[in-house]
């Protein structure tokens, strides 16, 4: 994938088809470290210990629709080309974390795209599913709760086109934002 952010997209359509109804997505650029970090949490129903290392086979696969699950293992291989590391933690009835590394100036680091674009398409064809997206540059915070956006939206439903546009505006600025205060 030729971005982070479809990486990303495609880690919490698993969360979404293991029945998970909260999903934590972290991402942090760190420049004095030079690190990347991409987080992303579910409360689904997790992955038995022995599939675990299973899922990271790029030819195995529990969907019936086709006979390759390669997104976790590209995910991973995009992370130690960039000198990172990768791991998926995982507990049945409990939920799953996925998480990877890469060196911030990588030659090989692919950008991390529309995050805006991804997060408001999974919200948009989710709405009964609550996501927390953290995005931290160099100390600095923007945090969206879906929760917390239901909650004042009151009967308006989160899957609004009104409401998903302008979410999409809050984490393009919000972005923007941060990375220009550094």
């Amino acid at each position: 994938m030729r971005e982070l952010s479809l990486h990303i997209m495609d880690i919490v359509e698993n969360s979404l088809a293991a029945g998970a109804s909260l999903v934590n997505v972290l991402i942090e650029e760190d420049r004095k470290t030079n690190c990347l970090r991409i987080k992303v949490e579910d409360n689904g129903r997790g992955i038995p210990q022995d599939m675990v290392t299973k899922v990271m086979n790029p030819f195995y696969t529990t969907r019936t629709t086709r006979r390759v699950g390669l997104g976790l293992s590209l995910f991973r291989e995009a992370s130690r080309r960039c000198e990172g590391d990768f791991f998926i933690k995982s507990k049945e009835s409990e939920g799953t974390t996925v998480f990877a590394s890469f060196r911030l100036d990588h030659i090989d680091l692919a950008p991390l795209g529309d995050m805006a674009s991804s997060l408001t398409t999974l919200i948009m064809g989710n709405p009964g599913v609550d996501f927390v997206y953290t995005h931290r540059v160099d100390g600095r915070e923007f945090r969206l709760d879906t929760r917390e956006v239901k909650e004042k939206l009151g009967d308006l439903p989160i899957n609004d086109p009104g409401v998903i546009k302008y979410l999409g505006d809050l984490i393009r600025e919000s972005l923007s934002e941060l990375r220009s205060e550094g």
